[in-house]
């Protein structure tokens, strides 16, 4: 049987619940209005004391959760705008990419993968894999990855320009997980020129041996890239056969989120 809470333990609990009720509270009171709000104003609205208010936002400010405009005024901050367009791709792009991902996977009988970029790595939020599929899956979905060897990874570093490569490489050191995997710059770089030049990216067992990928990138109706399909299979299985494939199915999934291709 589960340990009784003592009385402090719930009395933790009580509070943290207090502080984060609080919290909402005054982030709703912002979000209902267009301009700055005034510390006196949002404690009227929220009914805390300006004190209590003044020591959240602060907490706040600092997460970048609220920005001050001024001494005593807040508005919402570009964090919130930040995770609402992570949470908005993910959700838009899923739902798109679903039923074209599993007619990919029963084309090539091999795990088709859907991820998008969480700062410097990927994250994989949907898998499209069966008893056929060639290879047992390795990483789940809410699995991580860095940029840099990973085939969808490549594709968001090809997107980027020179100056945020380097500070990307500069962040992660170019870590490697296998022998194959990409650890110097200029390699990276000549590496991001072939996708840049292909239109797709490829995984020579750079983050596992054994297994090799290839990837194209879904974009929103701005044009923005904002996920990356890849087909992962054994390194020996992989076929060419499968980029144009690939291609027409993440060109099918852009179209679906508005997206028009420039003429050429």
């Amino acid at each position: 049987m589960p340990r009784p809470r003592s009385n402090s333990e719930k009395a933790n609990t009580d509070t943290a619940i207090q502080v984060i009720a609080r919290l909402v509270s005054l982030l709703d009171a912002l979000a209902q209005q267009t301009d700055s709000v005034s510390l006196k104003e949002l404690s009227g609205r929220t009914g805390l004391h300006p004190s209590t208010a003044h020591r959240i936002l602060n907490d706040l400010v600092t997460a970048r959760f609220v920005d001050r405009t001024e001494p005593g005024s807040y508005q919402l901050g570009m964090r919130l705008l930040e995770l609402g367009n992570l949470v908005k791709a993910r959700l838009n792009v899923r739902d798109a990419a679903l039923g074209p991902m599993r007619e990919l996977h029963r084309v090539t009988s091999q795990p088709v993968n859907l991820s998008i970029r969480q700062a410097d790595e990927i994250v994989y939020i949907e898998r499209a894999v069966s008893e056929r599929s060639g290879m047992q899956v390795v990483r789940a979905v809410g699995g991580r990855a860095p940029l840099h060897l990973t085939s969808v990874g490549k594709l968001f570093l090809a997107a980027d320009d020179v100056k945020a490569v380097r500070g990307y490489a500069t962040r992660c050191g170019l870590a490697g997980h296998t022998r194959n995997s990409i650890t110097e710059l200029p390699r990276l770089e000549r590496e991001l020129a072939l996708v840049r030049a292909r239109g797709y990216a490829r995984d020579n067992e750079e983050l596992e041996l054994g297994v090799r990928c290839i990837a194209a990138g879904i974009r929103d109706d701005t044009g923005k890239l904002v996920a990356g399909l890849s087909i992962s299979a054994p390194a020996e299985f992989v076929q060419d056969a499968w980029i144009d494939q690939l291609c027409a199915t993440t060109a099918q999934i852009s179209a679906a989120l508005g997206y028009e291709p420039k003429d050429t």
